[in-house]
């Protein structure tokens, strides 16, 4: 069920020519200071361009950064590895997708349960949402150990950056959730470019949609990567990775940058 004004949304983001669905640490949020200013800049002065966030970041720490940091609001936001979607203006639920999510999680005791043997490689996060664990690694091998019990207990797990270890309902990740808003709210394929940097984005360049590894990506991102025509695997990094992939697949309306 939509509130009335996320139907609002959802028919801005119909409406829109392209849609930014982009990670944040390292993407949207990465390069020098003069690229996320000609990429928050171009995006301020486009009305046919609509952002999505997809993210493992929090709800707390997107509303630091949208709020008290002023970076662009996002229509949209996916957040904690696929396992949440907010509302990008009100920070609320939208439920017909977190509905969805619910379906695919079988409790966050049984996760903690299945990893009590290999908790001692790992450190549980101070601060996470959604229907997820996240830890810091120690020990990368163990890690992979501890990824093989958590996919076998029916689980999804990803270790990326060679930091994070992230438990996840089956089948749901950043890209399978954003394949999902686009089925839910109709959207057109062909209008999306995804955006990332490390191994908990690689969902995102296996939906098929036209796709962005910066050029500051995790090298194990990269080894992954299918070698495919819709992923631009850009040579810029982070915000300026994203203005050269809008050019690269003609989605760019007169891009005027500053040098």
């Amino acid at each position: 069920m939509l509130l009335p004004h996320q139907r609002q949304l959802i028919d801005t983001l119909k409406a829109a020519k392209v849609i930014l669905a982009t990670d944040l640490d390292g993407t949207f949020l990465g390069g020098s200071d003069q690229d996320r200013e000609n990429l928050y800049s171009y995006l301020a002065g486009q009305t046919h361009t609509a952002l999505i966030f997809v993210t493992g970041r929090d709800k707390a720490h997107i509303k630091t950064l949208i709020e008290d940091e002023g970076i662009p609001r996002p229509k949209l936001i996916i957040a904690d590895v696929g396992t949440s979607v907010l509302d990008g203006d009100s920070f609320e639920p939208v439920a017909a997708l977190e509905d969805w999510i619910d379906g695919h999680w079988p409790g966050d005791a049984a996760a903690q349960d299945i990893l009590k043997d290999h908790d001692h490689h790992l450190t549980l996060q101070d601060v996470f949402g959604g229907r997820r664990r996240s830890y810091f690694i120690s020990d990368r091998g163990k890690a992979y150990e501890a990824k093989g019990a958590v996919e076998a207990a029916g689980y999804d797990a990803i270790v990326s950056d060679d930091t994070y270890f992230d438990v996840l309902p089956r089948g749901i990740q950043k890209g399978p959730t954003l394949l999902r808003v686009i089925e839910t709210f109709g959207l057109e394929h062909v209008r999306v470019l995804a955006a990332g940097d490390t191994l908990n984005d690689l969902s995102l360049f296996n939906t098929g949609l036209k796709s962005v590894a910066v050029g500051n990506r995790e090298p194990d991102l990269d080894a992954a990567l299918p070698d495919t025509p819709n992923i631009l695997k850009a040579s810029a990094p982070g915000a300026a990775g994203i203005l050269e992939a809008l050019t690269h697949f003609d989605m760019h309306f007169q891009l005027e940058l500053n040098p």
